[in-house]
């Protein structure tokens, strides 16, 4: 008698949740895991996590003092057999805490972070993000090694991110929760550096102000396009956000303001405009308007500075010639059109080969232009490891993202090691290949 085949029994791991993106990505993400045959469990520290996880038999709230927080995490750890952590972004101090409890323990981290080449994709790594990603170890010429097809057609955009909106909307339902429902997480303290108040009223303006920007960003963008001169873009950044908070040596945006305009001022051709677009998502507890207004007119080029309050960043940079930030993603779009780019904090593209070392008054007179070549197979790096098409927004977006975010997790390993483990059946290919690009070696 043949014996029936059966499929060996998939061993269970048990996720443990910590603060995700607003809304409700990580509850969907936990349903498909226990879909895939394994167990889930939620830790929150106030309303507003518990708000966006509706599944009350796998949540725990966090009720303690800041202080004790990694010897409960250690204890849970231990009572409930979790074998691995999920969180979004890894700098905030319940996460930063919380990895340095997994390290000890042998957990497995998975963080989740905005896409490196948003806004049609999310990043998802093991360890850490941004200026913590496994990324701002690797050489470029291994990674240019490990791309499996160096002549892929460049990606589409494979799903309309459509979340500003959205993403506005769940702040101040999340924020809302903890203002007015918060009574069972006295001790909660928010990362942020104002008041849970402020954090919801911000997200109330910014979203009620949302047409009239649309307004004053199409006036501001075509009074630009029109005026007929050269102009370089400063690509501003949430002052509050992880990257310019933990991986830059800048304390505020209004300090790269200040330095962005003065080099501006002392390199760029006289006829040449400088033009700040704001972070779509920027609600206004920097005053940025007025602080671009003041430094402009300090320096004497009053007329040459604009400000455009967010909006579609490609337009203007297909007319640009050249863009500085601190370290923002917005840079990959710059390096993607090979426009010259410069940075001043810590980011995955953030390698020589890619960003200027000029000063930055030289900078602005005669910026130098990366290697287009090897940005392209960096991209497609990403592309085929860590960057997973959809966003934590839209229903539409997530249920995209969901579609790979199971199985990169259940995974050997991380996003990069997998593909090492796949690549020994293209170095051969690859070695033939990557001449054209110009790779520098070592």
């Amino acid at each position: 008698m043949t014996p029936t085949p059966h499929h060996s029994p998939v061993p269970c791991r048990r996720f443990l949740f910590l603060q995700g993106p607003h809304g409700p990505f990580f509850a969907e993400l936990s349903a498909a895991l226990r879909m895939a045959g394994h167990d889930t469990l939620r830790v929150g520290f106030n309303r507003g996590d518990r708000f966006y996880w509706p599944d009350m038999a796998r949540y725990r709230a966090y009720q303690g003092l800041p202080g004790d927080w990694a010897g409960w995490l250690a204890d849970l750890v231990a009572e409930a057999g979790i074998t691995d952590l999920v969180m979004y972004g890894d700098t905030r101090p319940i996460h930063h805490q919380a990895k340095a409890v997994a390290a000890d323990l042998g957990l497995v981290v998975h963080c989740f972070e905005e896409g490196y080449l948003r806004p049609y994709w999310i990043t998802y790594e093991r360890g850490g993000a941004n200026g913590h990603s496994p990324l701002m170890q690797m050489p470029l010429s291994d990674i240019a090694a490990r791309v499996q097809d160096p002549e892929a057609i460049p990606a589409d955009a494979p799903a309309t991110w459509g979340s500003l909106w959205h993403h506005v909307f769940y702040g101040c339902i999340y924020h809302a929760n903890i203002l007015f429902r918060n009574r069972d997480y006295p001790r909660f303290r928010t990362h942020r550096d104002v008041s849970v108040f402020r954090e919801w009223r911000l997200h109330c303006r910014r979203l009620a102000l949302i047409p009239a920007h649309a307004l004053w960003r199409k006036w501001a963008t075509r009074r630009l396009l029109r005026s007929g001169r050269p102009f370089h873009v400063g690509l501003l950044q949430l002052g509050h956000d992880a990257s310019m908070r933990d991986h830059s040596p800048l304390g505020t945006m209004g300090e790269f303001i200040e330095l962005v305009i003065a080099g501006f001022a002392e390199g760029a051709p006289p006829h040449h405009i400088l033009a700040f677009k704001a972070h779509p998502l920027e609600d206004g507890r920097e005053p940025i308007a007025a602080i671009i207004r003041a430094a402009a007119d300090k320096a004497g080029v009053g007329d040459r500075v604009h400000f455009i309050p967010g909006g579609k960043l490609g337009p203007l940079l297909d007319r640009a010639n050249s863009a500085i930030t601190v370290n923002s993603t917005a840079g990959q779009q710059v390096l993607w059109r090979g426009l010259p780019l410069k940075t001043f904090g810590a980011a995955i593209s953030g390698k020589p080969e890619f960003v200027s070392a000029q000063p930055i008054a030289a900078f602005f007179s005669a910026p130098v232009a990366p290697d287009l070549g090897l940005y392209r197979l960096f991209r497609q790096f990403l592309l085929e490891t860590s960057q997973i098409s959809g966003g934590f927004y839209t229903a539409r977006a997530r249920a995209g993202a969901l579609r790979r975010c199971v199985d990169a997790m259940l995974a050997p390993g991380d996003p990069y090691e997998c593909r090492d483990a796949q690549q020994h059946n293209h170095n051969d290919q690859n070695a033939t290949l990557l001449p054209k690009f110009s790779v520098v070696k070592g």
